[in-house]
């Protein structure tokens, strides 16, 4: 069955390239007498495997676009799994049983349910209790099938995921390294929940099957094994597991550890499950878990090193960062030697010191970071002095964070990343402007402004002359540069780099004010909070940036330079007419007024109560009995982690069918 669905799935591919090619590029990679071929093909391979997998031109799935996500309550809690980093506690968790050791795979878990062989619907986890349906998406999964032999009631759990090679790819299309997606998770989060499936489409996601839920009057001789064997031979993916007893199961595990950096899904981590389904089942579960699997979390690898430098990157907006430079170490496979320090709270929180012996490691087996400083010195100081521009610099209190600051409005790093923000592909979209080219045009003193972008015309005998350009470059960087003399007032508006105006906000600003930049100009704070989804945080950096003479004086340069296009109305924001209440000590934003900050950036409301108006709340402890979770649960409202909150808004500023064509 892997042979045939192996087999399906080239075929799809093949057929769907060469449709690609003829009715979207004018052109024929193969005869029509070849492709009739292949498609009669794979017809009689869904005959004969009763399989259909998504994306198959005999069942082509159509886009949908959708205003929201229809909320569903699952049929019983689905549950995360209690976790261990030994391997000891795996050999005691089987006690003479046999287990079912697998991947686990870290994208978006999805529940299938199948109706008379066909996909009838795809929930997301969710909160546990509450998921999203997200059934036209699913059905463009690269590897789903779309109808299965079984012809009775069938539900699935797996997990969604965007393979590192797939992401990758993704990440190589976007020119500008800041817009790039973090990791394939956050990805594959954001385009499972996409409201336009052609998104979706384009995302290479994959389903791979991990526990069969339920199939009517199938034998599976209570064995876990078999059910996934029968996922397999309805034309699921399967996760890579095998049968594991108390003795076998530390090889089992040191042979997952030896592939995982090779392994082009995203995991961290086992899962381990008894075999026996009686058995498992019989152990019942606690508020949190189930009795019946464990997962096995990865070790995080740790080195020793030494400090040797603190070197500080300034950016755009003047933040200057500290980056902890040390003596190269091998960890997961690669050699390391910086790590980001975020801020100088943790700088100083970890008392860091030329010369000091640390510990790193990669968090996620991805990112390196320091784990604890063994000597804490603490003689490292923010610099008074910015690296770049050697302008005064201070340190400011910021949401409970110290953060250091340039305070020279001309510094070059400012001048450069907001350069670069200026021409990216979101904003007013210049090809042929690396920062690599803006730094010699900077040089050769061909850059003051912004507006001096337009004018680069008048210097063709400069830029000809300098290194990796000649006529043909510099024909194609001006006809890029008139082709943006076209834009819209968004474009225009983020481009600025206004503090706290990512694309999100500016479309924001541009609605409430007809796209009149002089009226954005002019606004005050109160009018700017009025508007749904701007806070007063963000309302006072817009008006901050107006007040600045400078700042007026570049805007109105620039509309000397450019033409406003009124835009197209867009989708409203992924948050906007969503409500939030915050609960319980927060992870990952120093405190409730970030969280609130980032909510409402985005389009969303923070109140203090939960109500039927009430869209989430968010607690990092979902299953506590506070009077906040009881009421939600009362009234249906899904209460997310900070993580799950997270998911939800990743895909906020990048959104592909809206503004960057």
């Amino acid at each position: 069955m892997d042979t045939d669905r192996a087999r399906m799935q080239e075929l799809i591919w093949q057929l769907d390239r060469a449709a690609r090619a003829y009715y979207q590029e004018s052109r024929e990679i193969m005869s029509n007498l070849e492709y009739d071929s292949l498609y009669d093909e794979l017809v009689s391979l869904e005959e004969r495997t009763g399989i259909v997998l998504a994306g198959s031109p005999t069942r082509k799935v159509g886009y949908e676009i959708v205003s929201e996500l229809p909320k569903e309550r699952h049929s019983e809690p689905r549950l995360s799994l209690d976790k261990t980093k030994e391997v000891a506690v795996l050999e005691e968790f089987l006690e003479g049983q046999e287990g079912v050791l697998s991947w686990k795979l870290d994208g978006l878990t999805i529940v299938l349910f199948y109706e008379n062989g066909e996909l009838e619907k795809a929930l997301t986890r969710g909160n546990g209790e509450i998921g999203e349906v997200v059934t036209p998406n699913a059905k463009t999964f690269v590897n789903l099938p779309l109808q299965i032999p079984y012809k009775g009631s069938l539900s699935v759990r797996g997990e969604a995921v965007i393979h590192y090679s797939d992401f990758e790819r993704l990440n190589g299309e976007i020119e500008d390294v800041e817009a790039r997606y973090k990791n394939p998770r956050n990805l594959c989060s954001g385009s499972v929940r996409q409201l336009n499936t052609e998104i979706t489409a384009k995302r290479s996601v994959n389903f791979c099957a991990y526990e069969l839920l339920a199939a009517d009057g199938v034998e599976f001789h209570n064995a876990r094994m078999e059910q996934l064997d029968f996922l397999a031979g309805q034309g699921f993916e399967v996760v890579e597991h095998e049968l594991v007893t108390a003795e076998t199961v530390a090889e089992a595990v040191a042979g997952f550890s030896e592939r995982i950096s090779g392994y082009d899904i995203p995991s961290d981590g086992l899962v381990l499950t008894y075999n026996d389904i009686a058995y498992g089942i019989g152990l019942g579960r606690t508020s949190k878990f189930p009795r019946h699997s464990l997962a096995f979390k990865w070790q995080d690898e740790t080195a020793e090193t030494v400090l040797r430098d603190i070197e500080w990157s300034a950016s755009r907006t003047g933040l200057i960062n500290p980056v902890a430079i040390f003596d190269p170490v091998e960890l997961e496979g690669t050699t390391v030697s910086r790590a980001s320090v975020h801020n100088v709270s943790i700088m100083e929180g970890l008392k860091l010191g030329i010369g000091d012996r640390i510990q790193v490691y990669k968090a996620n087996m991805i990112i390196p970071q320091i784990a604890e400083n063994l000597t804490a010195s603490g003689s490292c100081q923010p610099p008074e002095y910015c690296p770049v521009c050697g302008g005064q610099t201070e340190v400011r209190q910021e949401n409970d964070v110290r953060v250091l600051y340039c305070m020279n409005p001309d510094c070059m790093a400012k001048k450069m990343k907001g350069l670069s923000l200026f021409v990216s592909r979101d904003a007013m979209d210049i090809e042929g402007l690396s920062e690599a080219t803006i730094e010699k045009l900077m040089e050769r003193n061909l850059l003051h402004e912004l507006a001096d972008l337009f004018r680069l015309k008048e210097h063709g005998e400069i830029i000809t002359e300098m290194e990796g350009f000649g006529e043909r470059s510099y024909q194609k960087l001006c006809e890029a540069i008139e082709k943006a003399r076209h834009t819209t007032p968004v474009r225009l508006l983020y481009s600025l780099g206004i503090s706290g105006v990512g694309l999100a906000g500016a479309k924001l600003l541009s609605r409430h004010f007809s796209g009149d930049i002089h009226q954005i100009m002019e606004a005050e704070a109160e009018e700017l909070t009025e508007i749904d989804g701007i806070g007063p945080i963000l309302a006072e950096g817009v008006v901050a940036f107006f007040r600045s003479p400078k700042n007026r004086q570049t805007v109105e340069d620039l509309l000397q330079e450019v033409e406003l296009e009124q835009e197209v109305q867009e989708e409203e924001q992924p948050l906007s007419g969503k409500v939030f209440v915050i609960t319980g000590s927060l992870e990952q934003f120093g405190n409730r007024n970030a969280l609130k900050e980032y909510i409402e950036r985005r389009g969303g409301k923070v109140t203090g109560s939960v109500s039927n108006k009430t869209s989430y709340l968010i607690n990092n402890d979902n299953t506590s009995s506070s009077s906040k979770n009881k009421k939600a649960a009362e009234l249906g409202i899904p209460i997310l982690t900070e993580e799950d909150f997270l998911k939800l808004a990743a895909e906020e500023d990048r959104r592909e069918d809206q503004y960057a064509d």
